[in-house]
């Protein structure tokens, strides 16, 4: 499948308000889940819709869209990790040192699209970009399926594994904490 990935720009809001739906994308998150940790839940989905469309308005911008010819089919947030500071609320994936990694934090793929490469694809840019903003490392939080089949917002190991991260912490048995040098794949 051919895709397109684009940086999530003001201008591209409709495409991923298309994407994730009414729903934004898992119960009301708008991707605010790593911004403010479990009080989205607490908040109308409308709420945090309208926060993170301002984010978005201040940029930069805030992730990658995927498209597949004019309709957006994936979503990865890629931010510095200082941008999520909730991560750091939840032991399971609290920082491991002090480098100034980007995280990404959150995958959805639209229905019809999933088990098609498209996450695959995501990851291989969003290390793009982070390289090109000169940051040391990605970092990932995903899911180990061998370990536990739970669905997942934030990807699976094998998928990270495959696009060369290696685990750097691992605080229970099917949450890694993956990590991708930069800085040995500089060019």
């Amino acid at each position: 499948m051919e895709l397109e990935i684009r940086p999530l720009t003001p201008d591209l809001w409709p495409f991923l308000e298309d994407l994730f739906g009414k729903t934004g994308a898992a119960s009301r998150c708008w991707c605010m889940y790593g911004r403010i940790g479990a009080a989205y839940r607490k908040r109308p989905g409308e709420e945090n819709k309208a926060v993170f469309r301002e984010i978005v308005k201040r940029g930069p911008p805030p992730g990658l869209l995927a498209f597949h010819g004019d309709v957006a089919v994936g979503w990865c947030q890629l931010t510095p990790r200082d941008a999520v500071p909730a991560l750091d609320r939840q032991w399971r994936v609290k920082r491991v040192d002090d480098a100034p990694v980007w995280a990404l934090s959150c995958l959805y793929v639209r229905k019809g699209y999933r088990r098609q490469g498209v996450t695959f694809e995501l990851i291989l840019a969003a290390l793009k970009t982070a390289r090109m903003a000169k940051a040391p490392a990605l970092e990932a939080y995903p899911f180990d399926a061998r370990v536990s089949p739970s669905a997942s917002g934030s990807g699976y190991a094998s998928t990270f594994t495959r696009a060369g991260f290696k685990v750097v912490a691992r605080r229970i048995r099917a949450r890694p904490i993956m990590r991708h040098d930069l800085k040995e794949t500089a060019d």
